[in-house]
């Protein structure tokens, strides 16, 4: 398959195209170019502003894909460029959304807990919207103004050892260095996904199912925040020191009020298996702490 890939430099993006060369296909990746990428004479490269309508009707223009996997789509405004620029020759394509489209509902979220094909879409660009409204509305727009088939992938958190959010490392830093960590709510539960297991996720979302609109991708289970914290803290052989109130620059940037994670009932009925989050969870703690990876 001829597959383009916007972004695909960095973290699951990059762990995608990978896999993507191996399985065989003719990669496309298309970034601004300020990331460099270890693809070599593996992949064909595309500079370009995702941004930019100009930018996106050229290579809509110069080449037809089988495959577009947008993973850096933030608005209402980058969703229609991309409905407008790939109308003709109707790719199949692959939207990486996220966790955040849904109001944390204190349980286990399955796709009908936002409904994108019926969501009031509203223009703009990045700047006017926040993260999870941003991806509701790109995602809204594929839904309903896409006239090629989309599927919208939501992730949860995801974990690995090239995380440039640098969230886990947060939490190991001031365990390790014992200062206190803010969680409002120990028994909220969490969901998550690893990179790798994310990309073969999307490589086979795009290669491999025939399903639109769309689906979760989560590691199977769940953790509390409490139980989590105690992981850390069991892996550097410190206590976690927890409090519900702290200073803004101390609280978890995984802290919730309520539990708040995926179901992946669905894509498991279409035949992925999904690795349970007990298995490679501790795996990649005892990783980072190994190698002082924080």
């Amino acid at each position: 398959m001829k597959i383009l890939v916007f972004g695909g430099t960095r973290f699951f993006g990059k762990q995608l195209v990978k896999r993507l060369i191996e399985s065989g296909h003719e990669v496309t990746i298309a970034t601004r170019g300020k990331t460099r990428d270890p693809f070599q004479n593996q992949v064909k490269r595309v500079i370009l502003d995702r941004r930019k309508r100009d930018d996106l009707f050229l290579l809509a223009a110069s080449e037809t894909y089988d495959v577009i996997y947008d993973d850096i789509c933030y608005s209402p405004q980058d969703a229609l460029y991309a409905v407008k620029a790939f109308q003709k020759s109707k790719p199949r394509l692959i939207f990486v959304s996220t966790l955040a489209v849904y109001p944390n509902k204190g349980r286990v979220l399955t796709e009908a807990d936002f409904d994108s094909a019926h969501y009031e879409i509203v223009t703009g660009d990045r700047e006017d919207f926040d993260y999870g409204e941003g991806k509701k509305l790109a995602e809204a727009v594929y839904a309903q103004k896409a006239e090629f088939p989309v599927l919208s992938v939501r992730l949860p958190v995801v974990l690995g050892s090239e995380d440039y959010t640098k969230r886990m490392e947060f939490h190991l830093k001031r365990i390790e260095a014992g200062t206190e960590i803010g969680i409002q709510n120990e028994a909220a539960e969490i969901g998550f996904i690893h990179a790798d297991e994310a990309a073969r996720f999307l490589e086979w979302a795009g290669t491999a199912s025939e399903a639109t609109g769309p689906i979760n991708a989560a590691s199977n289970g769940s953790m509390t925040l409490g139980d989590l914290m105690q992981l850390f803290a069991e892996k550097l052989g410190k206590e976690a020191k927890i409090e519900a109130v702290t200073e803004d620059e101390d609280e978890s940037p995984y802290d919730l009020e309520d539990s708040y994670f995926l179901s992946n009932d669905y894509a498991k009925s279409l035949g992925f298996q999904f690795e349970s989050l007990s298995d490679w969870l501790p795996k990649l703690i005892e990783n980072y702490v190994r190698q002082k990876d924080y």
